[in-house]
């Protein structure tokens, strides 16, 4: 496993192909003094030009957690495995799996298959576990409205972590449990965290200055949102994702969300 030891950290999840806000999202970690970039997975689906994201985050040698997508674009499964059970929701997964299948070039999809499954952060000595979903499964979905307390302590105690961050569900949370100790969902940089604002959010993590939960830093990026959505027009992608990526608004993957969050968006 990948051990990485640091005081800040830029910790970002799903960038779905959106490489401008990649862009945009390294950019605001480095001008924010983060002392390196970590990314949660899933590399790929959603938006246009899948190769281009995989290039960045490559060239830039940014440490990459192994998502349920970039699991299944790596062994050729044939869907993402992203935990749907909706009808809707899994035709516009498979409609997104399939662009994005087709143009991830071979060399990218062998190098998504040895990503690690999970990451160690020490934090200025501060145990913190990176991983997609959870612990326990990349494609399992830690909602803040369903996940309880217990839960959370339980997975931190079964992973020997005092920290955990995650990703999958695309909407950013985070929560203190004692005796200091965190959980930080990051959210996804790949489309907006369905509250309006077409901007995308990130998380950067900070050492406590005397040991327990390391503090969080809600950072949002604004980025070429109208080209993107451009690109993915001309791309033939569902008009659905371009109408996310401008409003701000979730129109997909919405049948998954919990009451308590879907009440907080548009449809």
């Amino acid at each position: 496993m990948i051990r990485i030891s640091a005081r800040r950290v830029a910790i970002f999840g799903g960038v779905y192909s959106n490489h401008l806000a990649l862009e945009a999202t390294l950019a605001d970690a480095a001008a924010a003094g983060a002392d390196e970039a970590i990314c949660l997975g899933d590399l790929g689906a959603f938006g246009p030009h899948p190769d281009r994201a995989c290039e960045i985050v490559r060239q830039a040698g940014i440490a990459v957690v192994q998502g349920n997508y970039d699991h299944s674009l790596g062994h050729g499964l044939p869907d993402c495995r992203c935990g749907y059970t909706d009808p809707r929701d899994n035709r516009f997964a498979a409609l997104s799996y399939r662009y994005t299948y087709a143009r991830t070039a071979p060399t990218h999809r062998a190098w998504m298959r040895d990503l690690p499954p999970a990451i160690r952060l020490s934090l200025d000595g501060c145990e913190t576990l990176l991983c997609h979903g959870s612990p326990r499964r990349a494609n399992e979905f830690l909602w803040e409205s369903s996940t309880s307390d217990a839960f959370l302590a339980w997975l931190l105690d079964t992973s020997d972590a005092a920290a955990l961050c995650v990703s999958h569900t695309g909407l950013p949370w985070t929560r203190e449990l004692p005796p200091g100790r965190r959980v930080v969902n990051v959210g996804a940089i790949g489309r907006p965290a369905n509250d309006g604002d077409p901007r995308v959010v990130y998380a950067i993590l900070t050492a406590a200055p005397e040991g327990g939960a390391p503090g969080v830093e809600w950072r949002r990026v604004a980025y070429d949102h109208s080209a993107l959505a451009s690109e993915m027009r001309e791309e033939g992608l569902p008009e659905e994702f371009a109408e996310t990526i401008e409003t701000g608004w979730w129109t997909t993957c919405l049948e998954v969300l919990p009451q308590k969050e879907r009440a907080r968006g548009r449809y």
